[in-house]
Formats: C-alpha cells, sequence, structure tokens
C-alpha cells in the first residue's frame, strides 16, 4: 500500500509538471499577426515551445513575480551555460581577421539573475572541438557557398521591381511592423514611398530636398516620415498627404536619423558637424545635443530608448544615455576601431536578442568592408563587448548590412549585405570559414542597401543605379 501511494504521489507530480500550455508559452513568444504565413510561423512557435518547455522543467522554481510578458521574455533570453563554455581566445592566423573574443570579465557580473541550462545549447557540439578555441574568418563579397545552401534562406524569385528612380538608392526601409509599406530614398533628393502587396504600387514621391537623402525613419504609427540629407535639412512627411510638415535647418549635412521608440515626439539626427541632436517633432526646437570626434553617420535605438548607438567617420562606435521625457543626453561607452585605417560606419543596428551571446547585441558595418558584433550590457549602460568580426572587400560606395531573421534556436546567426559586385551575400557568423552561404543575383550595378520586412517574408535591396527589387523568401517546411 505504502509503494502504491508513493507511485500515484509521484506520478500526480510528474503530471502536473507537464501540465504545461505548449500554445501559452508560443504565443507569448511569438504572438501571431494576419500577414504572417501560416505554415512559417508554426513551426516557429513549434521550437519557442520546446524551448520554452524545457525551460520550465529544468528550472521548477522559476516564477514570473507578476512581472508579465516582458519579464518573462528578458529572463529565458539572458546567456545559458556561457561561463563554462568560454575558452582563452589565441590569436587568429594571418589573412584571418574575424575572431570571437572571450568576454573580459564573468557574465555573471553583467545578469543578475541565473541563467537556465539547456541541454539543446547553440554550441553543443563546442566540446567536440575544443581544440579550436577561436573563431576566425575571412571572407571576400564572392566567397562560394561550400555546403548546402540554409533552406531558410533560399528565395523563390523576385516579387516585384521599381525601377522608375534614375539616381543611386542610398537607402531603403520596410514601414514598423508592416509587411508591405516599403519607402527607399534616392541621391536626386526624392523620398518614394510605395506598397508592395498585390498589385505593387507607388503611393507618394516626395520631393524637397536639393541633395542625396541620407537616411529616413518611419514613426511608430507609420503615418510620418523624418528624413535627414546632405542639404543640411531635416524634414518631416505626412505620408498619406505627400506633403512636407516641417523643415528643420542645420549648420552640416545631416547624416542620420531617428525617431524615439518610446516618445515619438523626439527625432535624433545625426549630422557632419560632429553632434546628435535631439529635435521636438511637434515644434522643431532643438532640445538637446551631444558632441562626438568626428561626423555621425550611422545610429540606432535600443528597445526602451533609453540607449542610443552611434558610429561615426573614424569607425568608433559610441553609447549615448537618453532621457525619454527630457531628451538629454550623455555619452557612457566608446568603442575604438582596431583598424589602422579608419573608415566610415555605414550601419549600426539594434537587437534585442541574439543566438550568439543570448541577449542584445549590436551589428557594425564600416565602409571598409569590416563588419562587427557586439553584446550590448544594458545593466552597465550598454557597454559593448566584441564577440565576432568580418573582414569583406573593401567598399566604394556606403553599403549598408543588417540582420537576418531568428528561424530556430539551433540554426546559426544570419546577416546580409550588399556588394560591389552586384550581388546581395548572406553570411553565417557562426561558421569558422567561407561564411558565406547564399547569394542573390539580380541586379546590374553595387548593392547599396537591405531590408527586411515585418513579416520576414520578403528582402528588399537597392542598387547605385536607381533598381529596388523585393525578394521573395521560400517557405520553410
Amino acid at each position: 500500500m505504502a509503494e502504491e501511494t508513493i507511485e500515484k504521489s509521484s506520478s500526480s507530480e510528474e503530471e502536473k509538471n507537464k501540465a504545461v500550455d505548449p500554445t501559452f508559452f508560443s504565443c507569448l513568444l511569438q504572438p501571431s499577426s494576419a500577414d504572417l504565413d501560416p505554415q512559417y510561423i508554426g513551426i516557429r512557435r513549434l521550437l519557442l515551445c520546446r524551448k520554452a518547455e524545457s525551460g520550465v522543467h529544468r528550472r521548477k522554481d522559476w516564477r514570473c513575480n507578476g512581472k508579465g510578458y516582458v519579464a518573462y521574455r528578458n529572463y529565458i533570453r539572458r546567456p545559458r551555460n556561457w561561463e563554462s563554455l568560454h575558452a582563452p581566445s589565441h590569436s587568429s592566423t594571418p589573412g584571418q581577421s574575424g575572431r570571437w573574443i572571450p568576454s573580459p570579465a564573468p557574465l555573471s557580473l553583467l545578469f543578475e539573475v541565473d541563467s537556465w541550462s539547456s541541454s539543446r545549447d547553440l554550441r553543443s557540439g563546442y566540446q567536440a572541438s575544443s581544440h579550436r578555441t577561436s573563431f576566425s574568418s575571412s571572407a571576400s563579397d564572392n566567397d562560394p557557398p561550400v555546403r548546402k545552401v540554409e533552406p531558410a534562406y533560399s528565395f523563390v524569385g523576385m516579387h516585384c521591381i521599381f525601377d522608375q528612380c534614375k539616381a543611386s538608392v542610398t537607402v531603403l526601409k520596410f514601414g514598423n511592423k508592416s509587411s508591405d509599406l516599403l519607402a527607399y530614398g534616392a541621391a536626386d533628393g526624392t523620398l518614394t514611398v510605395c506598397t508592395v502587396s498585390q498589385p505593387p504600387s507607388i503611393i507618394k514621391e516626395l520631393r524637397g530636398h536639393s541633395k542625396d537623402v541620407t537616411d529616413f525613419d518611419f514613426s511608430s504609427n507609420n503615418q510620418y516620415i523624418a528624413s535627414s540629407s546632405m542639404d543640411k535639412s531635416v524634414r518631416v512627411w505626412e505620408i498619406s498627404k505627400g506633403l512636407c510638415i516641417r523643415v528643420i535647418y542645420g549648420i552640416s549635412s545631416q547624416l542620420c536619423i531617428r525617431f524615439h521608440p518610446v516618445n515619438n515626439n523626439f527625432l535624433s539626427a545625426g549630422n557632419a558637424n560632429r553632434e546628435i541632436t535631439v529635435f521636438n517633432f511637434s515644434t522643431g526646437r532643438v532640445i538637446n545635443k551631444a558632441v562626438f570626434d568626428d561626423a555621425v553617420t550611422a545610429v540606432d535605438h535600443d528597445h526602451t530608448g533609453q540607449l542610443i548607438f552611434c558610429g561615426d567617420a573614424q569607425g568608433c562606435i559610441y553609447t549615448v544615455n537618453m532621457n525619454s521625457h527630457t531628451g538629454s543626453l550623455s555619452r557612457s561607452h566608446r568603442n575604438r576601431s582596431s583598424n589602422n585605417r579608419k573608415s566610415p560606419v555605414t550601419t549600426v543596428q539594434y537587437r534585442s536578442f541574439s543566438l550568439l551571446a543570448r541577449g542584445p547585441v549590436l551589428l557594425t558595418c564600416t565602409q571598409d568592408g569590416s563588419l562587427s558584433f557586439f553584446s550590448v550590457a544594458l545593466e552597465i549602460q550598454g557597454y559593448l563587448t566584441p564577440r565576432c568580426s568580418l573582414k569583406l572587400t573593401p567598399r566604394v560606395h556606403s553599403i549598408r548590412a543588417s540582420f537576418c531573421p531568428l528561424l530556430s534556436l539551433e540554426k546559426g546567426e544570419y546577416i546580409v549585405a550588399g556588394s560591389e559586385d552586384s550581388n546581395v551575400y548572406f553570411y553565417d557568423l557562426t561558421r569558422p570559414r567561407h561564411t558565406c552561404v547564399n547569394k542573390l543575383q539580380g541586379h546590374g550595378s553595387p548593392v547599396i542597401g537591405v531590408a527586411w520586412n515585418h513579416g520576414e517574408n520578403l528582402l528588399a535591396s537597392s542598387d547605385s543605379d536607381g533598381t529596388v527589387i523585393v525578394w521573395k523568401r521560400a517557405k520553410t517546411s
């Protein structure tokens, strides 16, 4: 009888532990939307669901403490077994400029909450190849793939083409949380807003800048666009009317611009006068400024709006604290370029989660072809730790790069970038050599800009001849 009682109690405990609703965890991790492919989101939900269940079973004493979805999401994104996986990194061999760099301090100092253990760690094969203590990469834009192309980054062809622009398309972006609203700026000062839904068409052509459009950004509701230009002005456009509703003149070329992600009444613009200026969107007045060592060429916010990451014309990356209520700025960290030849930063892109760092990361790209990947310590005012670097062929144009969508918890970390040879290349940062895994051919001139839509099924690329191609990704099986 006693044995039966023990067996019953143990079985009831197992049933309790297994009473985890997969749909609940999946919905928390990946809310669905109407514009996503059902098969794609189903596979992604399944992978994330399994990860969540594994975490619950392995960490039974974990509690959400009433902090809701954000606390839960941030908790599971913390590093897992990172310290045990680190080994001393030796210098890379000649000609291999990219390498993994271990953190200078234990990550337990950066994260106050213990990490979850997971048997399916991204780098589970680390022990089998422990003799290789540093990842090194040297790649050119025309490196041939040496293994089968990842199914997740295969494309079925061109979804649509916009070729009415006769000048170089310098920057392009999809709208915030939009899968069909696309805009691109050109060297002739025009800004074109279009839709890529069937049938693809141009919505508005915004004219007002007299020189190159260097950057632009959508407001959170996609009703407005703020653009910067070499003509020393920042313009605010109302998309529905196609009108410029505000012009802010500066004393030097305006090189990059972003809306504040939380307080859309703030606009942050970097200029050639070595400044980041915060403007009031409603009045156009200057709220605050921060001065740097050289022209500010690229900028991005973190998801909280409390940090600004920017790059300058010498290749340095800065972290700036920003008050979301007052707009005040204060510099906190600077990461100097290790290259002897200083090159302007063309891309600064923040992502709140990465498979490599198991936390927030920053991607930077310079005009000489250097791609750098940093982990971001939000607890230490956005301190940047280099994780990986990749050296590509030097560029003449200001070519941009972008993160690729996260697809599963077992695959690598991918980025996409344009090139001087008219191709779009995909790179896997987790591979020690031959990092190029795929390329798209279709442009007739150097590819400058790349951007994913919110649904992650379309990739847009632009070239120096003014052509914009929207590529359709193959459905994952």
